[in-house]
């Protein structure tokens, strides 16, 4: 029979794409009920509405959970992990619990909130209440609206209208919280197995571990290291793919160990109000507008928002695409970023735009199958803002660079990577060269590759494509539309 007590009905926290305790409204609501709450996380890989994690992100999620467990648990709560069908799952939990209610935040993709709001109707017909809040995003995606009530999409116009609204300020952990007993021990079947989110045959997470260590303290402690150490110089900074010049915040914001109000909040209040600081704030803007674009378009993962693009004729070459993948094209700067995703799960926002305007541009290769590539291999791989880049880079958005903008990566290392400091890290095979031939070693003298211990096609590839005549065939491909 049901529980007789008003409070010993407990409140389901279900924890999504925001793993943190700090501003969470759903916790805090669902605090303020006075019920015991019940925190669950649900990885659903048979049912989910958009396509499964990514290795990279999987591994985070591993470390993810672990620090919000380690964080209920100093507050005297447990968090249920559990694998199977969202809807099912949470029904199941529900039901075994007697629950009142149901607290979570709102998703943004249109198949994300037609599976929710599938639970929401079966769980009402339980006579549940089901509790929704804006927590991934710094404003619902409704509030921005045009004069004649549509939604934007150029993100200049967006922004400048965006700023016309105030910000919430983030919300403190609740106090005081009481939890639902033995939490730990309900549907033991559906428990997930946490090692099996990460790799083992074999290990590629080393660099990962070397890298990264998730959680929501970590967060905050990025935050403020760049605050104190990156922001004033953040305008011209974030550009140099060598130095440590921008916040590294975009995996703890992709599964939520931060929320992007905290990140608001703290550059307002503590940032100097100069030109890095507004450059920061933009960006968070961008990753904004990557959110609401999805919300208002959600054909943007799989389809080109400008329609004209779909007679594109695209070049199928696994060949090509493999060593891109690999970090073997024969382009220093594109092959130096393409390691760093592989070992750290992570690349410089500049060296993303190279390698995606090399893949779509001089290889004409789809940028979905980049996207793809990076939602696997990225720490913060996140669907809104992975399609709206690519998409930009490719020129096939309907906020993007115009599709005979073609990076020259030769100039953007010239320009970014001046002393060649990130392509000797990432491609040590060329440490030993200098100058021009470091940035073109398919042009460099023979006597100096040799001094340098490098031999083309042998201990360096020789590149994919000549840049020219690559750059020849995209404007070709984009003319015959």
């Amino acid at each position: 029979m049901p529980p007789s007590s008003r409070t010993s009905r407990p409140a389901i926290v279900w924890f999504r794409d925001d793993l943190r305790l700090s501003d969470h409204p759903a916790l805090h609501d669902a605090a303020q009920t006075g019920r015991p709450l019940l925190c669950v996380y649900v990885l659903d890989d048979k049912t989910p509405p958009l396509r499964p994690l990514g290795g990279a992100s999987r591994w985070w999620l591993h470390g993810a959970l672990a620090h919000l467990k380690k964080n209920l648990a100093g507050h005297g709560g447990s968090l249920l992990v559990l694998r199977g069908p969202s809807k099912d799952t949470i029904m199941a939990l529900a039901s075994v619990t007697h629950a009142a209610s149901i607290h979570w935040h709102t998703r943004l993709h249109e198949n994300e909130r037609a599976q929710d709001a599938q639970i929401a109707k079966a769980l009402s017909t339980e006579s549940i209440d089901v509790r929704e809040f804006c927590g991934t995003t710094l404003l619902p995606p409704e509030t921005v609206r045009t004069k004649e009530g549509g939604f934007y999409r150029v993100f200049g116009s967006f922004w400048k209208a965006f700023r016309q609204h105030d910000v919430p300020e983030p919300l403190d952990v609740p106090q005081g919280i009481t939890f639902h007993p033995n939490a730990e021990t309900l549907l033991p079947k559906s428990h997930l197995n946490e090692a099996g989110l990460l790799p083992t045959k074999p290990d590629w997470a080393a660099g990962l571990r070397k890298t990264w260590e998730p959680g929501e303290a970590e967060a905050q402690e990025h935050l403020q290291d760049f605050v104190a150490h990156a922001m004033s110089h953040y305008a011209t900074g974030r550009n140099l793919v060598a130095r440590e010049g921008t916040s590294r915040l975009s995996p703890y914001l992709a599964f939520g160990e931060i929320s992007p109000r905290q990140i608001w909040a703290t550059i307002i209040s503590k940032g100097s109000h100069g030109e890095g600081s507004e450059t920061f704030l933009a960006e968070i803007g961008w990753r904004e507008f990557a959110k609401y674009s999805l919300f208002h378009m959600p054909q943007m993962p799989t389809r080109n928002l400008s329609a004209k693009f779909d007679a594109l004729k695209w070049r199928n070459s696994d060949t090509d695409l493999k060593a891109w993948q690999q970090g073997q094209t024969g382009v220093p700067i594109v092959d130096a970023a393409m390691r760093q995703l592989w070992q750290t799960g992570w690349m410089h926002n500049r060296a993303r735009m190279i390698v995606g305007s090399f893949l779509t541009k001089h290889l004409l290769i789809d940028w979905r199958r980049g996207e793809e590539w990076f939602r696997d291999t990225l720490v913060d791989a996140d669907w809104a803002s992975n399609t709206t880049n690519w998409q930009w880079v490719a020129g096939t958005g309907i906020e993007a660079a115009p599709f005979f903008r073609v990076f020259n990566p030769t100039l953007q290392a010239q320009k970014f990577d001046q002393d060649g400091d990130y392509i000797r890290q990432w491609v040590p095979e060329l440490k030993k060269l200098d100058g021009k031939a470091l940035f073109e070693p398919w042009n460099a003298p023979e006597d100096i590759l040799d001094r340098a211990g490098v031999t083309l096609g042998k201990t360096y590839p020789r590149p994919l494509v000549d840049l020219k005549e690559g750059r020849e065939r995209a404007l070709a491909a984009f003319r015959a539309l």
